[in-house]
Parts: C-alpha cells; sequence; structure tokens
C-alpha cells in the first residue's frame, strides 16, 4: 500500500480555556440525559437523520484506518419481525439455564427478561458488523486490525449523535448473533457485534433509578 500524502491539520479549531470549560460541561449534562430505552414508540424517525449519526460514526478513530464497520439499517417491519423472533429464542435459552445464575442475579435489578418486543416497535434497528479482514477485487483478503476496538469506539460515537440529535438507543446484544449474517444477507467475514434500537421513547416510557460512578471511582489523575 503507497504511504499517505499528509496534509495540513486545518479542521481543528482551539477555544479559550473558559468557553473549553463550559462546552465540556454543558456536554457532560448532555450525555447525563442519556438514558437505555426499552419501551419505544413507533413514532416515524427520517432516515437522513440515521445518515448524519451513521457518517458521524464513521469519523471514528481505527486500526490503520481500515473502517472495518458495516452499519445494516433494517426499517422493514418483517426483517424487524424475524429478527425479534431469532433473538427471542437465544433470550429463552439465555435465561433458562445458559446463563450462569450470577449474571442473572446480576441482571435481577433492571427487570430484563426474554421478552424483547422493541425489536418491532422502534422505528429503525441498527445491526452493527464488525468485518474481520477485507475481500480485495483480486479475490484475496487484507487483514482488518484492532476490529473490536475499532467497532466500539464507532458504536460509541454513533449512540452518542444519536442522543444528539434527540432520539433514543437500547443496545442489543443476543448470543450467539449469528443468525443476523443469514437474516440480514451478510458474508462470512462480517461478525455481528451489536443490535442499536433506535426511535423516539414512549411518553410513559420508565426507566431504572440507577446512578452513575462518580469521577475517584473512575478515574485515576497521576500527575
Amino acid at each position: 500500500m503507497p504511504r499517505a500524502e499528509f496534509v495540513p491539520l486545518d479542521s481543528y479549531r482551539e477555544v479559550p480555556i473558559d468557553e473549553m470549560r463550559a462546552a465540556a460541561s454543558s456536554f457532560l449534562e448532555t450525555m447525563r440525559r442519556r438514558r437505555t430505552v426499552r419501551d419505544f414508540s413507533d413514532r416515524p424517525v427520517p432516515r437522513d437523520v440515521i445518515e448524519h449519526c451513521l457518517l458521524a460514526a464513521g469519523t471514528a478513530p481505527n486500526g490503520a484506518n481500515r473502517q472495518p464497520w458495516r452499519f445494516v439499517v433494517v426499517g422493514d417491519p418483517e426483517i424487524k419481525a424475524k429478527i425479534r423472533s431469532e433473538a427471542e429464542v437465544e433470550e429463552q435459552a439465555f435465561y433458562n439455564g445458559k446463563a450462569p445464575q450470577e449474571w442473572l442475579d446480576a441482571l435481577e435489578h433492571l427487570g430484563t427478561d426474554e421478552h424483547k418486543p422493541f425489536l418491532e416497535r422502534a422505528p429503525w434497528l441498527i445491526v452493527i458488523f464488525g468485518e474481520s479482514y477485507e475481500l480485495l477485487d483480486d479475490g484475496t483478503k487484507a487483514k482488518n486490525y484492532y476490529v473490536s476496538e475499532s467497532v466500539g469506539i464507532a458504536t460509541g460515537m454513533l449512540i452518542t449523535a444519536l442522543h444528539h440529535a434527540g432520539l433514543a438507543t437500547l443496545t442489543h446484544t443476543p448470543s450467539p448473533m449469528k443468525f443476523l449474517n443469514g437474516l440480514l444477507g451478510r458474508p462470512d467475514n462480517e461478525r455481528p457485534f451489536l443490535i442499536l434500537v433506535v426511535g423516539y421513547p414512549e411518553e410513559d416510557a420508565t426507566v431504572p433509578d440507577i446512578s452513575k460512578k462518580p469521577i475517584d471511582d473512575i478515574a485515576v489523575f497521576i500527575e
């Protein structure tokens, strides 16, 4: 692969410290309003909003700039119903013997179970895949690097972009997820990472009364 051409960094915009502090504080308050939602409305969400959020996710840093993510955006009701059906088969097995009791005990306070109606009700499901290698035009394989890390960063940015746009999300990871390749016609070099449920919350939606860890519990400063 030829060496990349380097150009001046003209996109960075430095701001005064006071403005930086204000921006960081404001963004924190925005993200504190983000909650994982399980009660979704079926109100439609414009496709172009989803596209812009996906393009924002596509700016994520990644290994060797291979951009090993694939976002399959599902709005078709029949496909969503099939995804729900297959996912609930896996969830039934999870909650009825497959999952260790320790894991079930950890989930108990959240009230989750094998029923996943949001997979049909929400207007969009974004099924995120990680591409382990790229198939080149000559049939050879080009390995991708740091796939899980890269896709994880892009997914976080996607969730943030969707929340910033005024939408609610839910991350769903039925296990195993290989059925998604068949349902969505994805090749073997793509591995399902998670299903991101996207839409508006129901007007009467509820969320668990939980808190996030304070700074001293999540960060260590060495100065």
